[in-house]
């Protein structure tokens, strides 16, 4: 039974993710930590560093109780079961995959510190939007620095957090989405972390899987929404051309029960931090697959987001 949870990153995911957990689980000691001490600081405020619906009441009520913020990094990984990594993964400026490849290196400079310090057996867990493959290189990282004596399993577990929803999306998400190594040690920390979320998730919304598809379903799945609003934006044009109005086109294709309303609102493209970001990770990770038509639809997906295009 798991009784300590750490998180790397006070940021947008880590602190509510981390919140929600120690509302729902108050037997286990939570713990957040940040280099950050400005960061860190204002989560032991009045004044949260992230505003979502909730969220105050939340950490109001478990904060010195089983939930816990600090930049004591070394302290935070020795003594936590379960690590998460939710770090900022920012788009690559510089070298191979310059504007469309995730930059690891927060990612993997967590995963050169926990094995450096870590005591004892680890799950850690990829919180991060991170391409494919990248637990395996958190892996790779864990199993060339680690002590002898420490074992470490890499799980996926990807966000789906909405902007302004992100409380109520923790504490009835869709889905949870769980990938690990197809082993009896991956599957049994599948499993460990699995019954952490079975403590409030109902486990037929607890989807299992191997480490590449949780991965990846990430990415896909902001591609498919930020493809539906480039849909409409695009049939925005041919209304305008035609006199028809998107608003009507958009209803009476929503009513649709196979299509839905929702992302079909015509407008001047998506925002927020993710849907460009993942659709240029993903129109990357098809290159380096020698995909070429597949990452040509994708980048299509992303330069034809404006009605203006």
């Amino acid at each position: 039974m798991v009784t300590r949870v750490g998180c790397i990153g006070a940021g947008y995911v880590g602190g509510p993710t981390c919140a929600v957990i120690a509302l729902k689980c108050p037997d286990i000691r939570v713990t957040v930590c940040d280099m950050n001490p400005t960061r860190i600081g204002q989560w032991n405020s009045d004044k949260l560093p992230v505003f979502e619906p909730g969220l105050d009441e939340i950490v109001q009520k478990c904060r010195g109780v089983n939930l816990f913020f600090t930049t004591d990094v070394v302290a935070t990984i020795q003594e936590s079961e379960v690590l998460f990594i939710s770090v900022n993964t920012p788009t690559k400026t510089y070298g191979h995959g310059k504007g469309r490849a995730a930059n690891l290196k927060y990612v993997e400079s967590v995963a050169r510190e926990i094995a450096k310090v870590a005591r004892g057996n680890k799950i850690v867990v990829e919180k991060s939007t991170v391409p494919v493959k990248s637990a395996q290189s958190i892996a790779d990282i864990l199993k060339a620095n680690r002590n002898s004596q420490n074992k470490f399993q890499v799980l996926s577990n990807p966000e789906f957090l909405a902007e302004g929803t992100a409380i109520e999306d923790l504490l009835n998400p869709d889905r949870i989405l769980i990938g690990g190594e197809d082993s009896p040690d991956g599957w049994k920390a599948i499993e460990t972390l699995s019954s952490v979320y079975k403590r409030w998730i109902p486990a037929d919304r607890i989807i299992t899987m191997n480490t590449w598809s949780s991965e990846l379903s990430k990415l896909v799945a902001n591609a498919f929404l930020a493809q539906r609003i480039s849909a409409i934006n695009a049939v925005s044009a041919v209304c305008e051309a035609t006199g028809a109005d998107v608003g009507q086109v958009a209803l009476a294709v929503g009513k649709d029960s196979r299509i839905g309303p929702r992302f079909l609102q015509a407008s001047v493209g998506f925002g927020g931090s993710c849907f460009q970001k993942d659709i240029l990770n993903l129109v990357y990770i098809c290159e380096s697959l020698n995909l070429p038509e597949v990452a040509e639809f994708w980048l299509n997906v992303s330069t034809f987001q404006d009605t203006d295009t």
